[in-house]
């Protein structure tokens, strides 16, 4: 029934190409060739959306970019390789070298794997008309099943061909939320010490909550199968551990902190500690530190 009332299209390209005035920029991260597929599904029905100006911006975090010649050419593609071949990635600096980057006022922070409807970036325009800084539009996330991701891959398969595996409600921090680039850069955009899996929206929803947000979802999104990702649900990961700390400091104090912090730096992100400035140890600041 919600993908019947706001329905997943796909197209190669935007309706009147990538705009030189853009309403929208959506901003992906994007590491190794694995979620290829999921990647260009996921730009796919970007392209696919009506009567909205946009861009989309693929930010690859690799060492080699192996994306060239693989994105369709309304995509711009911009290649932040890592300070050191080691480090696992950092969705953080990924953003917010993207906000750097990207032209229109309002950022849609969205991940690789989840396919769109056709009116989901005009259903954000329309509140962000309203004066709402901050918007979260995931009232449903569909997560299939790796047979069905497979047959939509492989065959175009209907999204509905398949129960999905999992629905997940009212999301907020997490696959996509949108931003006016003021408020983003008012709240000191993502924490480039969330280096690893998860924890980075989490902590940044938290801040946006300083500004005039819409927090009540309407649109559904499809979740393609992957493998999960390393730390995924472990509490004792390093970047659980981090948010844990941030939770005991005020959203304002770590504003204050963020934007005192030199952060979208291409050499690396504000998080990295390297061999050569910290022989103890090569893990991201801690909370802890960042306060001293």
């Amino acid at each position: 029934r919600a993908l019947a009332e706001h329905p997943i299209g796909l197209a190669d390209s935007p309706q009147a190409g990538a705009s030189a005035l853009p309403q929208v920029s959506f901003l992906i991260g994007h590491r190794g060739l694995a979620r290829l597929p999921h990647l260009l599904m996921t730009l796919k029905s970007i392209a696919a959306q009506r009567d909205v100006a946009l861009e989309c911006i693929v930010i690859k975090q690799d060492v080699a970019s192996q994306l060239q010649g693989r994105l369709p050419p309304w995509v711009r593609l911009v290649h932040t390789p890592p300070p050191a071949l080691d480090m696992p990635s950092c969705r953080a600096w990924t953003f917010n070298i993207g906000a750097r980057h990207a032209r229109a006022n309002v950022l849609v922070l969205h991940d690789n794997d989840m396919p769109v409807p056709v009116d989901y970036a005009a259903w954000i325009l329309e509140r962000v008309g309203r004066s709402y800084e901050v918007v979260n539009p995931k009232r449903f996330v569909f997560y299939l099943s790796e047979a069905h991701t497979r047959a939509i891959f492989e065959s175009a398969a209907d999204w509905l061909a398949q129960a999905p595996e999992t629905i997940v409600q009212n999301l907020e921090g997490g696959g996509s939320v949108a931003i006016t680039r003021e408020a983003y850069e008012a709240i000191g955009g993502l924490d480039e010490r969330f280096i690893g899996w998860g924890g980075e929206d989490n902590e940044f929803w938290e801040r946006a909550q300083t500004r005039r947000v819409w927090p009540w979802a309407g649109l559904p999104l499809v979740h393609l199968w992957h493998a999960a990702q390393p730390g995924k649900r472990d509490a004792t990961y390093h970047t659980a551990q981090h948010y844990r700390e941030l939770t005991r400091i005020d959203p304002r104090e770590r504003i204050a902190r963020l934007l005192a912090t030199a952060q979208g730096r291409d050499e690396e992100p504000a998080g990295w500690v390297s061999a050569s400035k910290n022989d103890s140890s090569e893990s991201p600041v801690g909370a802890e530190e960042m306060a001293k």
